[in-house]
């Protein structure tokens, strides 16, 4: 608080009287600390949160053993558009192509995980390998992450594109 002193011994004198002014400044470092833990507290809360990506060990020459019917592989492509097939690209199997609205690659990888649930009796058994065009962009990649996330995929890779998956983008476009 500003604190005012007056010195008034000389009462018949008409010049200026000097005052002395005291300012206590306990309330504002009372006000900096707080101001400083709130700040400290809530910048340690809220850390940033990055989705875990897995890369495989490239000296490790073993193969994870996949089942066909469990497999959808997914091609990244070009205008946000996807480029699928289910099983081994060997079998010839039909290439589709969808995209990344709600009704497009989420419910195809729905139904993919029920279709596994049917047939193997554990929807986790899914594998969704994925292999991003150089005409996809960084976008479609991230989109493609969020949606293994969504439909909680355990298994997923990402690969690049193989001779034939080349050969399947150039058909399409």
């Amino acid at each position: 608080m500003a604190e005012l002193q007056t010195n008034n011994s000389r009462k018949g004198n008409k010049r200026m009287v000097k005052k002395s002014t005291r300012v206590d400044l306990t309330p504002m470092v009372d006000l900096g600390f707080l101001l400083i833990t709130f700040f400290v507290f809530t910048t340690t809360i809220t850390r940033p949160r990055a989705m875990e990506l897995r890369m495989p060990n490239d000296s490790d020459t073993s193969h994870d053993p996949v089942c066909a019917s469990c497999a959808i592989t997914v091609l990244l492509n070009e205008d946000n558009k996807i480029e699928y097939y289910e099983g081994d690209i060997a079998n010839n199997p039909p290439v589709e192509e969808t995209s990344f609205s709600p009704d497009g690659i989420r419910q195809v990888l729905l139904e993919k995980r029920k279709m596994v649930k049917a047939t193997r009796g554990n929807a986790d058994a899914i594998t969704l390998i994925i292999k991003p065009s150089n005409l996809s962009t960084f976008q479609n990649f991230v989109n493609m992450m969020d949606e293994v996330a969504i439909n909680n995929i355990k298994k997923y890779y990402i690969d690049e594109l193989s001779a034939e998956d080349k050969k399947i983008l150039e058909r399409k476009n």
